[in-house]
């Protein structure tokens, strides 16, 4: 059994404590994102996520080498909305480890020979996901959902973008983001470190002192962009279809969460019955939720063959319809919360999916925990649903990639 803590400060720590682990998962989560950076700054924060990991820190060459070297796994990701760095090490190695993420992400050493490498790598990754056209869509989704605004703009920038940028960018970027935004600490493991403590890891006061002292621009945001035909081209394509949902501390959420399980890709859901069951016109597809502070986007993503265009989005939208009506069957309904309750315990249970997990849902209520997460799945009922579902209908957009020339 694992104790869950919470801990307040200048840089707030929830942790997962279970003696029977071996390894400490420790994240350091920042909100900071890619919507927070200027609009001729597209990327820069998903840059600066790579040059901190792969920068000198201590006497190492780079964390994430260091890290590799003791035998554990070290990553960072940005997101639209916040930037994650984590380890997963031995447990004997936590103290070091958490000491020195701390220092790589909040105490970097500029140098001019790592931005020229992770800009290469930044190069290739976008290059792998303009190649692929089920990521494509998911951008071409978000911004026909948040036209103009620093939601609908791809996380890893362009090219163009990300060529402009030097070492006096990646420190503005840090300085001014980066240490203003709220930080947050992630623990999972026997224990919790010493090094925990920013000032036992090494962090100046003076750092300690900005975090958290801008909050973001959460003005209003603008209308989706109308609703046009989808123009099918004449191979297997990607649709993305779905509608704003609600922010991520919203009372709401777990309604579209458990929404997302009603029409998704499990066996269990009224979505795989119907499109890949009863209709054979989708094999590759799944339905998700995503908060972005103050909104949000819920989506069903699907691969589809030529010819079956119309007649796969007639039934995903169907669904949604026939949910908005009479909202769902009891045995449906109970399914969809037992796959969403499962989702948050699989992640639980899971020492790095749980550090990720809890990293971003910080920030949030402070009686928040997994287990009032799980609790709040189960308290969701079918009028919930119909009225989550009426909301998608009022909003429902689709978009396909490729697209017919």
């Amino acid at each position: 059994m694992y104790e869950f803590r919470t801990t307040d400060g200048p840089l707030p720590v929830m942790a997962v404590i279970d003696e029977r682990l071996s390894t400490t998962t420790v994240c350091l989560a920042s909100k900071y994102g890619s919507r927070d950076d200027p609009r001729e700054e597209c990327g820069l924060a998903h840059v600066l996520e790579h040059v901190l990991m792969s920068a000198p820190v201590g006497s190492v060459p780079s964390f994430s080498e260091y890290v590799e070297r003791l035998g554990g796994h070290a990553n960072a990701e940005t997101g639209l909305d916040r930037m994650l760095f984590y380890a997963q090490v031995h447990a004997d190695d936590a103290e070091e480890i958490t000491g020195l993420l701390q220092q790589a992400v909040l105490r970097p050493r500029w140098n001019e020979k790592t931005l020229p490498q992770e800009k290469q790598a930044v190069f290739q990754e976008l290059a792998a996901a303009a190649a692929d056209p089920s990521d494509v869509v998911q951008d071409a989704f978000l911004a026909h959902q948040f036209p103009g605004h620093a939601l609908g703009r791809p996380v890893g920038g362009t090219r163009e973008s990300v060529e402009r940028f030097d070492v006096s960018a990646m420190a503005a970027g840090h300085g001014e983001r980066l240490l203003t935004a709220p930080l947050s600490l992630i623990v999972v493991g026997p224990a919790v470190p010493a090094s925990a403590d920013p000032l036992v890891a090494g962090v100046p006061p003076e750092t300690l002192a900005h975090l958290g002292t801008v909050g973001r621009d959460l003005s209003g945001l603008p209308e989706p962009e109308a609703d046009g035909p989808v123009r099918w081209p004449e191979e297997f394509a990607w649709v993305c279809a779905g509608a704003r949902s609600v922010g991520n501390h919203d009372p709401r959420r777990p309604h579209y969460n458990v929404l997302a399980q009603l029409l998704g890709s499990s066996p269990s859901s009224v979505l795989y019955r119907r499109l890949r069951g009863e209709a054979g016109l989708a094999y590759a597809f799944q339905s998700w939720n995503r908060g972005y502070g103050e909104t949000g986007a819920w989506r069903v993503l699907a691969g589809v063959a030529p010819g079956n265009g119309d007649a796969a989005l007639a039934v995903i939208h169907g669904a949604l319809e026939e949910i908005a009506t009479d909202g769902p069957k009891p045995d449906d309904l109970e399914a969809a919360r037992r796959q969403a309750q499962m989702r948050i315990l699989t992640s639980v249970d899971a020492p790095l999916e749980c550090a990720r997990f809890l990293a971003l849902r910080s920030g949030g209520p402070a009686d928040w925990s997994p287990a009032t997460e799980v609790e709040s799945i189960a308290a969701v009922s079918a009028a919930d649903l119909r009225d989550a579902a009426a909301q998608l209908l009022g909003g429902w957009r689709a978009v396909v990639r490729p697209e017919a020339s």
